[in-house]
């Protein structure tokens, strides 16, 4: 086991390089970027003294200067010069600096870290203790009425996107019926409260509508995988046949059928890993939830790069482990499955 898992981590380094360095490559060559968003914000402002001439609309910097301030963004090197060294900078977990804040990117991503944490903790644990139970209980119910309503309701959530759901939920109950707030992660009175109850209800109060975006689309998956799994390994031939030797068709289901079910859920676990990390950008854009997933989509939106590459390298981190992670939950359920030596 010890030379799998060296392997695989041997595996994780060139695995990790190949995103990260496509990533950055892309970041360089998209028009726009750090000086190109500047002037343009110098002129949406009307500063036209130091951003355009009057009369030709052309940028009043000189090449010089354009050039001092590439260098000072990291923008005058050569694209793998460049890489290698943001690498360097990576391997002593030193993530740069924002270049629209001007902050440490490790210090924002640590800011907005717990309420990703929040959302994918929960988005993690309530798929999987829901969708387990409820897809063994369709199984065994297959064809009844209950089946039949849950299939079209699990399908119906399944074809829409989370944050097509995100925008019906804000417009029915937080518009019209006003039973939950409009989006963010707290509420303004939060830091008012003084015991530990009245937060812990104020931020499950906001929670509610976007758990819901979030679970759709996962829940769905794993309920039906479930589901389809389950049944077709009760139609196999080794139940049938503990069934036929005096088996209770319950202990069938539970120590033969249920185990090899899950092999493919196992298979899945890891790579749920990831939602700890990122949730969902356009879910927390329409929610207005300060998560890493907004400070992504307005890293991009405003070519930000520092902080677009620090998140692009976690995400990539996350998802090699979690693979790494969805093998060992396979091996643990699967009895077939052993490393190789």
């Amino acid at each position: 086991m010890l030379s799998y898992f060296l392997r695989r981590m041997m595996l994780v380094i060139p695995t990790f390089i190949g995103i990260t360095i496509l990533i950055f490559a892309i970041t360089r060559f998209v028009p726009g970027g750090p000086v190109e968003r500047m002037l343009a914000n110098m002129q949406a402002q009307g500063d036209g003294a130091a951003a355009m001439t009057s009369a030709g609309g052309t940028t009043a910097l000189s090449e010089d200067q354009i050039a001092e301030l590439n260098a000072f963004y990291g923008l005058d090197k050569p694209v793998f010069e460049a890489y290698f060294e943001w690498l360097g900078k990576l391997a002593v977990l030193d993530f740069g600096e924002s270049t629209r804040y001007y902050e440490p990117v490790s210090d924002m991503i640590a800011e907005r870290l717990p309420v990703s944490l929040f959302y994918g903790g929960m988005t993690f644990f309530i798929s999987y203790f829901i969708s387990i139970p409820l897809g063994y209980y369709k199984a065994l119910k297959h064809g009844s009425v209950f089946d039949s309503g849950s299939s079209i309701l699990i399908f119906v959530g399944y074809a829409l996107p989370g944050y097509v759901v995100g925008v019906l939920l804000i417009t029915l109950f937080s518009y019209h019926l006003e039973w939950f707030p409009m989006g963010g992660f707290v509420g303004d009175d939060f830091d008012d409260y003084e015991t530990f109850a009245e937060r812990a209800k104020d931020v499950m109060w906001h929670a509610v509508l976007p758990l819901i975006c979030y679970l759709i689309g996962d829940f769905a998956t794993l309920t039906m995988t479930m589901k389809n799994n389950l049944m077709e390994n009760l139609s196999s031939d080794y139940i049938r046949t503990a069934i036929a030797k005096g088996l209770p068709f319950k202990q069938a289901v539970r120590k033969h059928a249920l185990r090899n079910s899950l092999i493919p859920i196992a298979s899945h676990f890891g790579n749920s890993l990831l939602f700890f990390m990122t949730g969902s950008f356009l879910i927390e854009v329409i929610f207005n939830i300060d998560g890493i997933g907004l400070l992504g989509y307005e890293s991009i939106i405003e070519r930000d790069y520092p902080v677009v590459m620090g998140i692009v390298a976690i995400n990539a981190v996350m998802l090699l482990i979690g693979n790494i992670l969805s093998d060992v939950c396979v091996a643990l359920v699967d009895p077939r499955v052993k490393f190789g030596a």
